[in-house]
């Protein structure tokens, strides 16, 4: 079992990751770290420790950089459409920017969206839910079955509602859980790579 916790743990950014096995050769070691990097959840030192807020925001949107760069759709869209539902503590700030870019170039637009937005599936590329109570989860993911759509809960700790991706927010370090049943029927893509480093649902 392979748990990842991410960088933001104190005045220095820092990554630990337990190994099920001490025999791992350099060069899987090596490209780990890559797709650490990649995944926002190592990063370089720093001088200055951030703000709580800011240290959040960050680790947000490197996660999500770092995953999304891993997804792939049937059909892959120009610009990709962020929708975000229900009040987030954390998603604020990706609203406030209103769009981010990828290392491709392909921009990310966010936006926020209705639960009840009878176009949820058509308009929306990737998920992102807030504080929602168990009947709105549910018209949610009812609202994007049968469509391609990453989904991605800050606020499902068990990562046993339907997200794809459960991101742990506001602890030190950040981290992400994976829902493999919810990866089957979503319809996208994901990297192996990506799921070997999430937590799995049910996994301590």
């Amino acid at each position: 079992m392979l748990r990842v916790l991410s960088p933001y743990s104190g005045p220095r950014r820092a990554i630990t990751v337990f190994f099920a096995s001490t025999a791992i050769r350099r060069s899987s070691v090596l490209q780990r770290a890559a797709l650490l990097a990649l995944l926002g959840l190592a990063a370089p030192l720093c001088l200055a420790a951030p703000s709580a807020s800011e240290g959040d925001g960050a680790a947000l949107r490197g996660m999500l950089l770092g995953i999304l760069s891993y997804v792939r759709w049937p059909r892959e869209p120009q610009t990709l459409e962020l929708c975000v539902l229900g009040a987030s503590e954390y998603a604020e700030d990706l609203l406030r920017r209103g769009s981010l870019l990828q290392a491709s170039g392909r921009r990310v637009e966010v936006r926020r969206a209705q639960v009840d937005d009878p176009g949820l599936g058509e308009r929306c590329n990737v998920l992102y839910l807030g504080r929602l109570d168990a009947a709105q989860r549910q018209r949610a993911f009812a609202g994007i079955a049968g469509h391609p759509v990453l989904s991605l809960s800050e606020d499902d700790p068990d990562c046993s509602v339907g997200s794809v991706f459960c991101l742990e927010l506001g602890v030190a370090p950040p981290s992400f859980a994976v829902n493999l049943d919810s990866v089957a029927r979503s319809g996208v893509r994901v990297h192996p790579s990506v799921l070997s480093l999430g937590r799995r649902r049910g996994e301590p």
